[in-house]
């Protein structure tokens, strides 16, 4: 009985020679099936910010008047940051890009430098990131909380913005912050604001000049600004209590909703990209030690690049989704 012997070679195999399918590694096959889910996760966080953003289009913030914050820079100046922020990402892409090349013609010391370069854009844009959280958590002007949950916004007669700090007069209050450990055992309280109502109240009264801008989207695109009379039966009739900064249960700046999308979605590209720097890190000192010269390939700088590609592209559709749009 005739037996036919079957040679198999790493050619045949599917992932043997590292050619199939579509003439990739495994290893960047699997990189590609991980960024194709991804992207499908931020799809949805975004079509869920879309579909939240034009149900409230009336009431949701404006970018112009949340993000208006430059580190060491006192002022009013929309964007800005933000633009630094999404340039300083967007050149990382471009020092991976030449890193990538650079493994491609086995240039250890090019590999390095643009890894390095790399890895530097990556902890600015997340310090960045930090910064801009803080100065949304901390707020900047306040405002005040009406009973049916809008925001109002002081604002002078030139059409500014003014901080409850400028105008509010200080009145003598015994109210303290309630804690577990001051006697209500089964209740905690966040801090208080820095202002009550009635103190800001009494210094709108006292300041002819101010005016209301409510949360409301007028015909022209900006807020809607309340007359003299219009403002004083607004804060006296609906009025609740002062507004700083933005967490998960308000918002100085408008929707509660709109800070639990900013939170949740640029923190989980924060974390994206935290994780990215990570990978970076460990593949740059890899190249220091020589590992992938070693093995003749440097493979393992394309697929982290591959995922710093996607991070970097994700950020296009959160700043123009947040920050655009």
């Amino acid at each position: 009985m005739d037996t036919t012997v079957v040679k198999t070679s790493a050619e045949n195999k599917r992932w043997g020679g590292g050619t199939e399918p579509l003439k990739t590694s495994y290893g960047k096959m699997m990189m590609w099936f991980f960024i194709t889910s991804d992207a499908l996760t931020f799809a949805g966080f975004l079509a869920a910010y879309g579909f939240s953003r034009f149900k409230f289009a009336d009431s949701w913030p404006i970018a112009d008047n949340v993000f208006t914050h430059v580190p060491f820079i006192h002022g009013n100046y929309p964007m800005i940051f933000v633009a630094f922020m999404t340039f300083i990402l967007i050149m990382s892409s471009v020092t991976m890009v030449l890193a990538v090349d650079a493994g491609h013609h086995k240039n250890k010391a090019k590999v390095t430098l643009y890894m390095f370069l790399t890895i530097i854009g990556g902890l600015v844009f997340v310090g960045s990131q930090a910064y801009e959280w803080t100065t949304f958590i901390k707020g900047t002007y306040g405002a005040v909380a009406t009973k049916g949950g809008n925001i109002l916004h002081i604002m002078d007669a030139d059409g500014h913005q003014v901080a409850l700090k400028d105008f509010a007069i200080a009145q003598d209050s015994d109210r303290e912050r309630h804690e577990s450990r001051t006697g209500l055992w089964f209740t905690s309280e966040k801090a208080l604001p820095s202002y009550t109502f009635d103190e800001v109240l009494a210094g709108f009264k006292a300041n002819p000049d101010l005016v209301v801008r409510t949360t409301y989207t007028a015909g022209d695109g900006h807020k809607t600004m309340l007359s003299r009379s219009e403002s004083l039966r607004e804060l006296e009739t609906k009025g609740k209590n002062v507004v700083e900064g933005a967490n998960l249960r308000q918002n100085e700046y408008g929707s509660p909703l709109f800070a639990n999308y900013f939170f949740f979605i640029t923190g989980f590209h924060g974390f994206h990209v935290s994780i990215g720097i990570l990978l970076n890190i460990i593949i740059f000192f890899n190249v220091l030690l020589g590992t992938y010269e070693r093995r003749g390939s440097y493979e393992m700088v394309e697929k982290v690049g591959l995922y710093w590609h996607f991070v970097d592209l994700v950020w296009v559709f959160v700043f123009t989704f947040f920050y655009l749009v």
